[in-house]
């Protein structure tokens, strides 16, 4: 799902060389392709994720990387990727990070193992770092304050388009073609991103751009590397493994590094002055717990749907159409809200029907017909995202002066993506050992070998993709992979009602930390 103050970013950009009428559309064409990459991509994998478990027999480890390796460095890197982009031309910046999102996705749908896909997976990451924010910058210095509404207008809905028949046009491919194709489609729109921007985008680089804060980035990127493979890997090393203290404990030495070096820095990635600001600051915290949520369940939602509930993987894709369109069409009714309320309000409601949409997706089993069991949780959740993102953005833009928005926009979206992260990372773990300690409470009534039973326990790290072992006669083999697939609904109950606090949480910072303000 898009992240909060994409549009601010553009609108807070300065204008310098405004294009010709004859390139507009060009130019938003280019811009467009590019950004839908990167946001199909952030999501379109979900879906393929039971594929490429089956496909590598992987863990839920190996497939948490795959996820993770390209959203822990989109976040860790985006900021500076803007910097990179004022320093050396943003059309330059945007072009090469087309072409390496290109080449990893030839390296993704070429991948004979699931560390090569992970490593490519990495590379991506890179590539959207440099073509998204170069994207955004792009469409503001191209456009005059006459045209630069109507292109912002134009570009949001078109990527958030592009971003809801991702999933759906991504289980397609999985289900009639091959998972492979999910990343081979990306070479044809790249080939077009890079021929159109070099032929109508003029070259623009800020004169007064300071430079790059190099050794925020690699330890920010050192930070959360550290974090996330201690977290994610202790699943299958465990706790008293020194592998994963020591990576916990250079995260998070790594981090407060990062915090030091930017309270000194000339030029930071991250300005901690901004934080003074009780808004900005309360801001950034709901940001951080609500999509921290919204992280978690986009990983583990397509994995129930197929493994569990037998979707297809389109209809799987599709399952999460409703909520994405809602985002798409109430997000003008949202923004009014402010005007009417103050955004105050918004950020308690949005967050609590939030809430009660996770709620309302632990009360479904196995089985059963999904306009009555899920159908509904999308809506709800839908909306409350909706009342929350238009009214989130608003605060990010008027918690700050004018002349950091740009700053502060760019902060807030980072913060959606590295909640996603971590979410993903911290909350597999509940995942495993909720699937795991129910599924060992129901193998003690099968009467099974211990040597059976040993084996299904260290399948458990496969979540639902486990197969009971051969061997067994059919009635005891159904009874074990029910069994398996109730154990995973119950694991994922546990990570929905969690992330129904985490909007709780959210809710509770909009009514102590945002300030009440007057409608406008």
């Amino acid at each position: 799902m898009k992240t909060p103050c994409d549009e601010v970013a553009i609108r807070t950009r300065g204008l310098e060389i405004p294009c010709g009428a004859k390139a507009r559309p060009w130019i938003l064409a280019a811009t467009i392709l590019g950004s839908s990459m990167a946001f199909i991509d952030g999501t379109v994998v979900n879906v393929a994720l039971p594929a490429l478990q089956t496909s590598f027999h992987a863990t839920v480890v190996d497939v948490q990387w795959v996820v993770e390796s390209y959203g822990l460095l989109l976040s860790a890197l985006i900021l500076v990727g803007g910097s990179l982009g004022d320093l050396f031309g943003r059309r330059l910046v945007f072009v090469a990070g087309v072409a390496i999102f290109a080449v990893s996705s030839a390296g993704c749908g070429l991948a004979s193992t699931i560390n090569q896909l992970i490593i490519a997976r990495s590379i991506q990451g890179v590539g959207a770092a440099l073509l998204v924010p170069g994207s955004l910058a792009i469409i503001s210095t191209s456009f005059d304050d006459k045209t630069r509404g109507q292109a912002i207008g134009t570009w949001s809905g078109f990527t958030a388009i592009t971003t809801a028949i991702g999933p759906v046009l991504g289980g397609w491919l999985v289900e009639h073609a091959s998972w492979r194709w999910v990343f081979f489609i990306n070479l044809p729109l790249a080939t077009a991103v890079i021929a159109i921007s070099l032929w109508s985008i003029p070259e623009v680089r800020n004169v007064t751009a300071e430079g790059v804060d190099w050794l925020g980035t690699i330890l920010v990127t050192l930070g959360l590397a550290g974090l996330v493979y201690g977290f994610i890997d202790s699943v299958s090393l465990g706790w008293k493994s020194p592998l994963v203290s020591v990576s916990l404990i250079i995260g998070c030495g790594c981090l407060v590094a990062f915090m030091l070096v930017e309270a000194n820095a000339t030029a930071p990635m991250l300005p901690l002055a901004l934080f003074k600001s009780r808004s900005f600051s309360g801001a950034n915290l709901l940001t951080l717990s609500l999509y921290a949520a919204i992280g978690a369940f986009f990983f583990l939602f397509p994995l129930n749907l197929i493994q569990v509930q037998g979707y297809s993987t389109t209809a799987a894709g599709g399952a999460v159409l409703p909520l994405i369109l809602l985002m798409f069409f109430l997000s003008r009714w949202s923004g009014g809200l402010v005007a009417r309320f103050g955004a105050r309000p918004p950020l308690i409601i949005g967050p609590l029907i939030a809430a009660l949409g996770f709620v309302l997706f632990a009360v479904p089993s196995v089985g059963g017909n999904y306009w009555k069991t899920f159908f509904p949780a999308i809506i709800v959740l839908g909306f409350g995202m909706a009342v929350t993102v238009a009214p989130l953005t608003t605060v990010v833009m008027n918690s700050v002066s004018q002349d950091r928005a740009g700053s502060a926009s760019g902060i807030n979206n980072a913060v959606a993506r590295v909640a996603g992260v971590l979410a993903i990372a911290v909350l597999g773990i509940v995942m495993v050992s909720a699937l795991s300690s129910r599924l060992n409470r129901s193998l003690t009534h099968f009467g099974l070998p211990a040597n059976v039973v040993r084996e299904i326990q260290a399948n458990e790290i496969k979540l639902a993709g486990s197969q009971a072992p051969a061997g067994l006669d059919p009635s005891t083999k159904n009874a074990v992979e029910k069994s398996i697939a109730e154990a995973f609904v119950f694991g994922f109950r546990t990570v929905m009602l969690i992330c129904a606090g985490l909007s709780l949480i959210s809710a509770a910072v909009g009514w102590l930390v945002i300030p009440k303000d007057r409608p406008s």
